[in-house]
């Protein structure tokens, strides 16, 4: 976070008075903390009773200081740092002068400058989360005190506290909803905050206190509920009021929590049950975290070897100390004494060890972590100046709102995202249907022109203005009076539980439960169906101009097991007619078979829809008789009134009637993707960065999600669907699932042939589907099996899962998942999840995403990102290592939370695979570069001890040593920190496999620390032993011996500082001008300081300071020094040059031969290709936030974004108003999916015995030919043939190859991805073509292999 002029003097007062008040007003929730709540009493109106259990109050803190604890709290957290306490502990010897030969400000000064400035760092941090809360804490609310409405700050508020909300209101705590200004006590609410719903939910209260509307008698409310303590289960509340002697059961439909918005009610009243930090919104809530990088921890490692590095010199200086000392030193005592206190050679040793300890701490001075701390301000700078993570549409830039995690972005092996908001914007469009056999909605003009919007005006003037479609054939279809898409908008506009304001004439506002039947009515509206308004009996519509009310005799709702809703209404003639519309499995089954062909067609329209991700209905009617219908009622009426099993004796008679039914057609609404999703998910997933989903909606709609941005395939080999309700069920899932991908990956590997397949193919999660039904049609098929059918299986060990190929998906529900994250389970759950492409997490509250998070955090030790965008995101956000996010429409709570926020989920794949990468590279760089120069610079004091008798006299002059650090070679490291790259944004993102080297931790290791320490000591050892040798002979043009010591540390010091520029000049692989001015100033700024410390001038002022009067003139004139200086520079530098070209030849890295790709097109080629910010570019258009067609599985896109209807309330007339009553990666993963799919439907022929036909991808593994490869393989004879493949002769032509194999799948992929569904086609008659004419040839396993040259990706690494 940028550190804001000014801060830390508003800070402190801020804090001090939020501490003032929050010591009074939460020290009740601390002192409730000390014991345990086993049940909850409340009673209403009576603060005094309430009291005594010491509730916490309506007051949160998300702070982590105040102006008390913050000092001592803060440097108890910095001196966690092992660094930071190894500089202290030096600081404290250089205090004792017997031992310290180096001033003690050398070490305080910059040790007081690290902890002042994350000091201010971290204050102004917690400033803005005293800010937040203190924002939270004031807003107002109306509370029931002594019979009248006071307004109170959320704080004041207490625990049975009757307070009162209005309409678009936040909800203070949770509350019992005691009444409403609706009749029968209903509300609606919008839980965003809570699970990242948007959809609006009905909360009603009991019946006895919903006449409680006037404040004078809710004063004398004296009701008295128990209920449940504290808990984070968002979906589940028990507990009983008691008033007036009687009991009344409370669930969790009276509730209303902490976070949700008041909608559609003009007010209602409810009692406070749980306040502040005991809402299950805060009880989901995690806890801030102190984050710190790998990189940082292993300098805490490293820290620690370094001064065990340091023990052990000293330790053999010392001794040889006490031997000089008792063999030699005493010849000299009679003109050389010791000093006091030392009076023999072993205390002379132990003082010496000391001296030796401070002098060779400079291997790792407080420079560095001054030096770190700048070079991640200014990579967060960097991350907040991307014009290209700028969104114009929402005026919003890239925030780094921490600077200590730049280099961890470099290393994400697991995303982990939120679905609503994050991947999509939770829009829903009417995008295609399909009436009568006749799909509409196809665009089939000319490629590269815009389709023009239709024009409903005319035709109707209540159309929504802001609807789009695009095909005018449908529009024509409603003018010519088509009696079929009559029927179909009919049903549109009456079969659904919508509620319609008209603000005035014309004007109306659709209150949909969920956006899928929203747009449905919406698009009836607009083709000339316009519902107007419902009565518990009537619904009211325009149809084509004309004003129609129908009879509402009855609703048929819908829940995830029917999967479907049906209404029955009687037109002004007095038919009757049954409307349905639901998912095409459930719906087909209870079709007249008498027209196949037109379910067939209407099948494959279906099919088309669902391959691009769309979601999908299934319409149909029934015309009923008189007699029909009163039979039905009658014993709906029984269903109804039953006191046992009424859910199943309804669901039995709504499927009684729902059979017969005549289909009419189908509908595709797309909820529309955040603009280039599936583009980053494909590029992440190259990346090698496993995405998981997890989400609040349901699980069809995230499964069409998973299609639609790519993550979910049909190409892949089978996605496992676990829906266990208990241990047990979820165990036998999950083993089950392992034990098929296992035998489906051998059979994969043996080529087992299409038997095998097909066998393994018609088994569920391994059990043949003779014995047991489908486990996920209704959530209880795995659970409900009999173990006789299907023993139990004994565990796989985890290394076979490692071994695992092919591709699968893992698509789990909340209530599985709660069973998975127990501590017994942990493993079966890990092992099986890890070895899939893709996983997808359906229902999950806001803990268990912190929970999923912890889990791979705690047992896979990778780096782990969460990117969410409401509160709901907050706990799983603050849990993983980055913390990521998206200012949508969700409010800023997860902004709040996070490290790094942005506009898009777009941006990700530049923050990852650009900044991300860089800072890794570049911290890397430093970091070995550093330990370099600073072990070359301290060890020449370790080889001069054997030569000064081991006394702790220093090599260079005291002058030097302190401006070694932090003028000499300062900048030219903080230069190449900040600046240095490999390659160029545009390369990162064309070759996401350059990202790989992050996440294998491979630029700065111990392996790496070590070989650079190597390296330095190589260095010193060479500094010191050739100007050694060289000068202990020489002499001066005047015959002067130059073997003096002040000659000798010149010497030393200036090859030093020439050998490590030259070095960073070697290493800075990007040079921009700071890096020309830095190195190079740096070492002209050395030589005139060196003169002005050696002027006479200076020595004059100064005797006692300034020791090397005239030595760097002196020196420096002789050519002697100089060949010697040059001499060391070349032993230094030339094994480094040697090596690094042998191994650039041998052993090229990927970013190499993109270094040298990049200098092949300057030359060779003008400047070409595509950057990967065009490759949304136009993604406006129809098809925008979709891709191409799949080759497509027979599987349904159904989805509803809701978990039960209306229906009840609305024939009950419940929710009525007074007023009312008079009116579609991309494969998932680096793999060949859409190229294979190329081929079999265009190229391949089918081996014998192949059907070549599709099964359903989620329960039936494809019966077609294998994957030749697991690892992605690329297609030969591009017409846009690379130049890197042009160069003839050039180091690494075998690297260079492949490396155009690699940026042709990354960038084809994407673009692929990025296609729309004609385009798609287009493009796949492109590759046929290329292929087409090529002889085949049979691979021993029975597949079909290509001698086109055919590539793996697994070569460019």
């Amino acid at each position: 976070m940028t550190v804001l002029k000014g801060a830390p003097g508003i800070w402190f007062p801020v804090v001090l008075h939020l501490h003032k008040k929050k010591k009074s007003q939460c020290d009740g929730g601390e002192a409730r903390k000390r014991r345990t709540e086993e049940e909850r009493k409340v009673k209403a109106n009576d603060r005094e009773y309430n009291e005594k259990f010491q509730y916490a109050s309506n007051c949160i803190v998300t702070s982590k200081y105040n102006i008390v604890t913050f000092l001592p709290v803060n440097l108890f957290e910095q001196f966690q740092e092992v660094a930071n306490t190894y500089f202290l502990f030096l600081l404290i010897l250089q205090l004792i002068p017997q031992i310290s030969s180096l001033s003690w400000f050398t070490t305080i000064v910059p040790l007081a400058l690290v902890l002042s400035i994350t000091a201010v760092k971290d204050a102004t941090d917690d400033y803005f989360r005293h800010k937040s809360d203190n924002q939270v804490n004031n807003r107002e609310s109306q509370v029931l005190i002594r019979g009248s409405l006071q307004n109170e700050k959320w704080m004041n508020v207490r625990v049975g506290d009757i307070i009162k909300l209005e309409n678009n209101q936040f909800v203070a705590a949770d509350v019992l909803l005691l009444s409403t200004s609706e009749p029968h006590g209903l509300c609606y609410i919008e839980t965003a905050e809570l699970d990242g719903e948007t959809n609006m939910k009905v909360r009603q209260s009991i019946s006895v206190t919903a006449e409680l509307c006037d404040p004078n008698h809710l004063a004398s409310f004296d009701g008295e509920v128990m209920c449940e303590p504290p808990n984070n289960k968002l979906d589940r509340f028990c507990g009983t009021l008691y008033w007036r002697e009687k009991k009344y059961p409370l669930t969790n439909q009276n509730m209303l929590l902490r976070g949700c918005v008041l909608r559609n009610t003009e007010a209602c009243y409810g009692l406070v049950i749980f306040a502040g930090p005991d809402t299950k919104l805060m009880q989901n809530s995690g806890r801030t975290k102190f984050k710190r990088t790998s990189i940082d921890r292993l300098m805490n490692t490293l820290v620690l070897w370094i001064f065990g590095f340091l023990v052990c010199m000293g330790g053999i200086l010392a001794v040889g100390n006490a031997i000089w000392e008792k063999e030699v030193g005493f010849l000299f005592q009679s003109f050389l004494p010791w000093d006091p206190p030392v009076d023999n050679f072993l205390f002379s040793a132990f003082l010496s060890f000391w001296s030796y300890v401070i002098i060779l701490n400079t291997v790792v001075p407080i420079s560095l972590y001054v030096s770190v701390e700048v070079i991640r301000l200014g990579h967060s700078y960097f991350i907040n100046w991307d014009q290209q993570m700028f969104c114009s549409q929402c005026n919003t830039a890239a925030e780094a709102r921490t600077t200590t995690l730049n280099e961890e972005l470099g290393q994400v092996e697991y995303i982990f995202s939120d679905k609503t908001g994050t991947l999509t914007q939770n829009i829903m469009t009417f995008n295609k249907c399909s009436i009568n056999g006749q799909s509409y909605g196809e665009l089939t003009g000319p490629l590269g022109i815009q389709p023009t919007r239709l024009n409903f005006t005319p035709l109707n003037p209540l159309a929504d203005p802001n609807f789009c479609f695009y095909d005018e054939k449908l529009l024509e279809s409603v003018k010519v009076g088509d009696s079929h898409t009559h029927e179909f908008f009919r049903l549109l506009s009456l079969c659904h539980t919508v509620m319609s304001e008209e603000k005035s004439e014309g004007e109306l506002v659709y209150k949909a439960q969920s956006p899928d039947e929203g747009a449905l009515v919406t698009a009836a509206r607009n083709f000339g169906f316009v519902f107007r308004s419902r009565t518990p009996g009537t619904i009211t519509t325009t149809e084509m101009g004309q004003t129609v009310t129908y009879s509402l005799l009855a609703i048929l709702d819908f829940n995830n097991i029917r999967k479907r809703m049906s209404v029955i209404v009687r037109n002004p003639e007095g038919r009757i007619r049954l409307y349905c519309k639901g998912a095409d499995t459930v719906l087909v089954e209870r079709l007249q078979p008498c027209n196949q062909e037109l379910i067939s067609i209407t099948s494959d329209h279906l099919n088309e829809y669902a391959a691009d991700g769309l979601r999908t209905l299934a319409l149909a009617y029934r015309d009923l008789s008189e007699e029909e219908w009163e039979a039905w009622s009658e014993s709906h009426r029984f269903a109804d009134k039953a006191t046992d099993c009424r859910e199943d004796r309804l669901a039995a008679t709504y499927d009684k009637i729902e059979q017969e039914m005549l289909l009419l057609g189908a509908t595709a609404i797309e909820d529309k993707l955040q603009e280039g999703v599936p583009e980053t998910i494909a590029l992440l997933s190259l990346a090698n960065i496993k995405i998981w989903v997890l989400t609040g909606d349901k699980q069809e709609t995230a499964v069409n999600i998973g299609y639609s941005c790519k993550m979910l395939t049909d190409d892949m080999t089978e996605v496992i669907i676990i829906s266990g309700h208990t241990v047990q069920s979820v165990r036998h899932e999950l083993r089950r699932a392992r034990e098929r991908m296992l035998a489906l990956s051998r059979a994969r590997e043996e080529g087992k042939g299409i038997e095998g397949w097909a066998e393994a193919g018609f088994m569920r999660n391994g059990c043949k589907e003779g014995q047991a039904g489908d486990g996920t049609a209704d959530g209880g098929g795995e659970g409900a099996r009999k173990p006789s059918q299907c023993p139990p299986i004994p565990p796989i060990p985890s290394n076979l899962m490692d071994s695992i190929s092919g591709e699968f998906a893992l698509v789990i529900s909340g209530h599985s998942l709660a069973h998975a994250l127990e501590p017994d389970m942990e493993e079966e759950f890990l092992s099986t999840a890890c070895a899939c492409k893709a996983v997808i997490c359906c229902r999950v509250t806001p803990l268990q995403k912190a929970q999923v998070v912890e889990l791979i955090k705690k047992h896979k030790k990778a780096v782990t990102l969460a990117v969410g965008d409401g509160a709901n995101d907050v706990s799983m956000i603050k849990s993983a290592h980055i913390g990521v996010g998206i200012s949508g429409q969700e409010g800023i709570q997860a902004v709040l939370a996070s490290d790094y926020s942005f506009a898009q989920f777009r941006f990700l794949q530049r923050l990852l695979l650009v900044h991300g990468r860089w800072s890794y590279l570049r911290m890397c760089r430093f970091l070995c570069y550093f330990f370099y120069k600073n072990f070359a610079f301290t060890m020449v004091h370790f080889w001069f001890g054997f030569f000064c008798g081991f006394s702790a006299q220093t090599v260079y002059d005291q002058f030097f040593i302190t401006l070694y650090n932090i003028v000499y070679t300062s900048l030219p490291v903080l230069a190449m920190g900040m600046f240095d790259q490999d390659v160029p944004d545009q390369r990162s993102l064309e070759y996401p496999k350059l990202y790989e080297p992050g996440q294998l931790n491979l630029l700065f290791n111990k392996r790496e620390f070590f070989i650079c320490i190597t390296q330095g000591i190589y260095t010193s050892v060479v500094l010191f032993f050739v100007p050694y040798a060289v000068l202990s002979d020489a002499t001066q043009s005047n015959g002067v011996p130059l073997a003096d010591y002040q000659s000798f540390a010149v010497t030393t010091a200036t090859a030093l500082v020439i050998v490590v520029s030259v070095q960073i000049a070697l290493d800075t692989g990007f040079w921009t001008v700071f890096n020309h001015v830095f190195v190079w100033g740096s070492l002209g700024s050395f030589f005139t300081i060196m003169f002005a410390l050696h002027s006479q001038t200076l020595f004059r002022n100064l005797p006692n300071q300034f020791h090397f009067v005239g030595s760097a003139q002196n020196t420096l004139l002789q050519p002697v020094v100089w060949l010697t200086i040059a001499l060391a520079t070349a032993i230094c530098i030339v094994p480094v040059l040697a090596f690094r070209f042998l191994k650039l030849d041998l052993k090229p890295q990927l970013s190499d031969t993109v270094r040298y790709t990049q200098l092949v097109r300057q030359k060779r080629r003008k400047p070409a290709g595509r950057s990967m910010g065009g490759v949304w570019r136009g993604t406006g258009s129809v098809s925008e936030g979709r891709l191409g067609a799949r080759g497509g599985s027979r599987r349904s896109g159904y989805a509803f974004a809701h978990q039960e209807g209306f229906g009840e309330l609305i024939t009950s007339g419940k929710n009525m108003r007074l007023s009312s009553l008079g009116l579609a990666s991309f494969a998932s993963r680096h793999s060949t999916g859409w190229i294979d799919t190329l081929r079999r439907k265009k190229n391949n022929p089918t081996p014998p015995g192949t059907s070549g036909e599709n099964s359903p991808a989620l329960s039936i593994v494809s019966g077609s030919v294998p994957p030749l490869s697991n690892s992605s393989s690329v297609l030969g004879g591009s017409q846009e043939t690379p130049i890197e493949e042009e160069a003839v002769t050039a180091p690494a032509q075998n690297t260079d190859s492949d490396l155009a194999v690699c940026k042709q799948t990354s960038t084809s992929a994407v673009s692929e991805a990025a296609k729309p569904h004609g385009s798609a086609q287009a493009n796949a008659a492109g590759v046929s073509t290329s292929i087409r004419g090529r002889p085949h040839v049979k691979d021993s396993s029975g597949g079909w292999a290509h001698s086109l040259g055919t590539v793996q990706v697994s070569h460019c690494l």
